[in-house]
């Protein structure tokens, strides 16, 4: 969700220098942007990891060479490294993640669930706190073909029942190209059985890099997945997301950049959303906010 912020805001003003600070993982979303931004990989598992390694992260980025910093994370270890620039005698903005109103929407108490602030416009808020006027633009939607279909998501409550999942999987394939996207081992065996299983289905889980897979994303029709990463990454692209929602909502801020908010299934449910992150237990164990029918998502994918 950053990327599309950053890279409007080095276009807008080429003369400010940004250095981007991430995970080394996430390097290939950084590619391809104005000459203004430069990337660090930082290696949160080896060089960088801990308090000791953050100290050398800051030493490898020369942290005194900075006019400004822009906490885009707001979370404990950017806090100590926020602590550091300050200390310094740099300027630091730290977003507001709107904690206290996210807590609200997902309370029991709260029956008036109103869209919060989303998490692109809090980052083009830290920007403007440091002087760097940004307006952003919405995407235009890309229309190529084939069908992605990513199932999985990082919380059990975010899911869509992968029989049903399968089922979809096998009635688009009679008139779409499918193409597969996942993450970890046991997920990627799945998806890999069900292109075995069905004609004009692609496992691309697994095979390829991020790059690779964003070109793939890029030149599809539509995405049809979770709450998940693969959301995002179909928005920095420019591919129209039809989103499935279960224990989580888009009211909360996190959906997709330029995506329509009727593009979003789910369940209009009093319990719903019970988590902004979608890692709470279901109270009623069967996680009924994502009983939903499999005709109320191919419907939505003919609609445009």
């Amino acid at each position: 969700m950053l990327a599309p912020v950053i890279k409007t805001a080095a276009q807008q003003h080429p003369e400010v220098e940004f250095t981007i600070i991430s995970r080394k993982q996430t390097a290939d979303i950084w590619s391809d942007l104005p000459v203004n931004i430069h990337f660090f990989g930082a290696d949160l598992k080896g060089r960088h990891q801990g308090t000791k390694g953050l100290k050398t992260l800051l030493n490898d980025i020369d942290y005194r060479s900075f006019d400004a910093v822009a906490d885009m994370h707001s979370v404990l270890r950017s806090w100590y490294m926020d602590f550091l620039w300050f200390s310094a005698g740099i300027k630091v903005c730290r977003i507001d993640k709107g904690r206290k109103a996210k807590r609200w929407l997902t309370s029991n108490l709260n029956h008036n669930k109103r869209q919060l602030k989303t998490t692109i416009q809090r980052y083009v808020d830290v920007l403007n706190s440091l002087g760097i006027s940004t307006t952003l633009p919405l995407p235009e939607i890309s229309d190529g073909e084939g069908v992605g279909i990513a199932p999985f998501a990082a919380q059990r409550g975010k899911i869509y029942p992968l029989e049903k999942m399968e089922d979809l999987v096998q009635r688009l394939s009679n008139d779409h190209k499918i193409y597969l996207f996942g993450g970890g081992k046991s997920e990627i065996t799945l998806l890999e059985s069900w292109a075995a299983k069905y004609n004009n289905v692609t496992c691309v889980a697994g095979k390829y890099s991020l790059k690779k897979e964003l070109e793939i994303i890029q030149g599809l029709k539509a995405m049809i997945c979770m709450d998940s990463a693969n959301m995002h990454l179909a928005s920095l692209v420019g591919t129209r997301v039809i989103s499935i929602w279960g224990a989580t909502d888009p009211k909360a801020g996190f959906l997709g950049w330029g995506q329509s908010p009727e593009d979003c299934i789910y369940q209009n449910l009093p319990c719903r959303p019970c988590s902004i992150f979608g890692n709470k237990k279901c109270k009623f164990g069967d996680y009924r906010c994502l009983n939903i029918d499999i005709d109320a998502i191919l419907q939505r994918l003919s609609l445009k």
